[in-house]
């Protein structure tokens, strides 16, 4: 195993940033990525990196999303105080995003240990890259949804919920798996990636916290001979590569062109069966 150094901490933000929200999988790619350099996924720096580079996908989407955020957040506001009138719109989104971040968190924290052991086995990133792209390829197939927020019910946003539980396993896509989910289910194009970066938050904020806290017991010794700039430059590279991903896939979505990526993840899944031993 070799140690963090620069341009591996760099290459590895851009991955992040970029798989994070394009649907083809951020936990895959990582784990091959990291696999190709030699890096030991529980060394204290490695650890340490996955906090810091989800904490700058969570920044990326709090950017991309802040306008939106802050006109939600005036809304509920204004709903809880009593002073909206009409439809309680903005709380009722609240209530689909606990409900889908429920199962998550369940599914998340019963079956961690158990999904985390496939980044070891490059045979199933390959078979669930190649699962993430028959989904995506799916959309092709799908008619087109017309539902809006008045008409998705609270189980429909368990399931979704359910369904980015299971990106816990490398190779399959949290974005790609969502939005598709969401889409089958009705709801309109436009709403389900915003439904779907809406739960990121929580889902990628949580994944990070349970990371600290295995980064946490580790031995002051290990702790203290972390190398925190390959870290840190990471952590940026993610944020800003981060953003740019983001409004790639959300204009993807727009335009309808989330299948294109299947054939990428065809081809990765394919790659990783065949030659990644």
């Amino acid at each position: 195993m070799t140690d963090l150094g620069y341009v591996q901490a760099l290459l590895l933000g851009v991955v992040q940033g970029l798989t994070e929200f394009l649907p083809i999988s951020s936990s895959g790619h990582l784990a091959l990525t990291q696999r190709w350099f030699q890096l030991g996924a529980d060394s204290p720096e490695m650890l340490l990196f996955n906090v810091v580079a989800h904490a700058g996908t969570v920044l990326a989407v709090a950017i991309v999303f802040a306008q939106t955020f802050r006109r939600f957040a005036s809304r509920f506001l204004e709903e809880t105080t009593g002073s909206a009138g009409g439809r309680a719109y903005a709380t009722h989104i609240v209530v689909l995003a606990v409900c889908a971040t429920l199962p998550t968190a369940l599914v998340g924290m019963t079956f961690k240990r158990t999904f985390e052991s496939a980044f070891g086995k490059p045979v199933w990133i390959g078979i669930a890259l190649i699962v993430t792209g028959f989904l995506l390829a799916g959309l092709m197939l799908m008619p087109r949804g017309r539902r809006g927020w008045k008409r998705f019910h609270w189980w429909q946003a368990c399931l979704v919920g359910l369904a980015q539980s299971m990106a816990i396993l490398p190779g399959i896509s949290r974005s790609g798996t969502t939005i598709c989910l969401a889409m089958f289910l009705g709801l309109r194009r436009r709403w389900a990636g915003e439904f779907s970066f809406l739960i990121a938050v929580p889902a990628i904020a949580g994944a990070t916290l349970m990371k600290m806290a295995d980064t946490l017991t580790l031995p002051t010794s290990q702790l203290t001979s972390i190398r925190w700039g390959p870290v840190l430059v990471g952590g940026a590279v993610s944020l800003i590569v981060g953003v740019f991903a983001l409004r790639l896939l959300l204009e993807a979505v727009r335009r309808a062109k989330l299948h294109y990526f299947a054939i990428y993840c065809w081809a990765l899944g394919g790659f990783v069966l065949l030659f990644v031993r």
